[in-house]
């Protein structure tokens, strides 16, 4: 990624928040529903999460617990909160599995799912649609609905390999009751200077229960986090 201003950092503090550097916008997002509650799109553009000029530096609320979400409140400190990191350090591109359609090629690493459920309608799903990517409109369709896929675990490559990625300005996103939505290739740093590749689309946990730390594994839906 090019073009992110370098202060720009997710620091990941050992069983706590994530420390946030350099001024990162923070806005909110919830995905847009069907009649059939199926995940849409995103609503517009989003509500700020504070109105005033963003803070150098913010804390989120890691352990899903406190009071004053997305922010950290220090509820960590007395309930216990432990958060291993468990995620795969390696990068995306060696757990990837590829689908190759009319035009476009597929690529899905399910340790990123997020559960956000764009992938699929009550019809079909993209793993379903890509082999009828000789039909313009659903190779659109099939476009659209992994651009709104907030983990990356979908991505779309061009024939000659060339990622169709939607272009977002560097922000976190905090999804209505679900993660942290990481966009515009912010880095994302662990307490031993390790950093994890540098992507796109990343979605971190926060409801703190994750088995795949530091990213959302869709746990949240099952334990029904609530962020409101």
């Amino acid at each position: 990624m090019t073009g992110i201003p370098l202060q720009y950092r997710i620091i990941i503090t050992e069983n706590g928040p994530y420390q946030v550097i350099g001024g990162v916008p923070l806005i909110q997002r919830a995905p847009a529903m069907s009649v059939y509650g199926e995940p849409l799109e995103w609503d517009p553009v989003g509500a700020a999460v504070e109105k005033e000029e963003p803070r150098s530096q913010y804390r989120l609320c890691r352990c899903g617990q406190s009071k004053n979400k997305p922010f950290c409140d220090d509820s960590h400190l007395t309930n216990g909160f432990v958060g291993p990191l468990t995620a795969d350090r390696g990068p995306t591109a060696q757990r990837r599995k590829t689908y190759t359609g009319t035009g476009v090629v597929m690529t899905d690493d399910v340790s990123l799912c997020a559960s956000a459920g764009f992938c699929g309608v009550r019809f079909t799903k993209v793993w379903q649609m890509i082999r009828r990517t000789d039909d313009p409109e659903v190779r659109a369709r099939l476009l659209s609905m992994v651009s709104h896929c907030p983990s990356g675990r979908l991505m779309v490559f061009s024939e000659n390999g060339e990622p169709i990625e939607p272009q977002f300005v560097p922000s976190i996103a905090a999804v209505h009751d679900g993660p942290y939505w990481v966009r515009g290739g912010i880095r994302v740093e662990v307490p031993d200077g390790f950093a994890y590749e540098i992507r796109n689309r990343v979605t971190l946990c926060r409801c703190g229960n994750s088995k795949n730390m530091p990213f959302c594994d869709g746990t949240h839906e099952q334990i029904e986090f609530k962020a409101p």
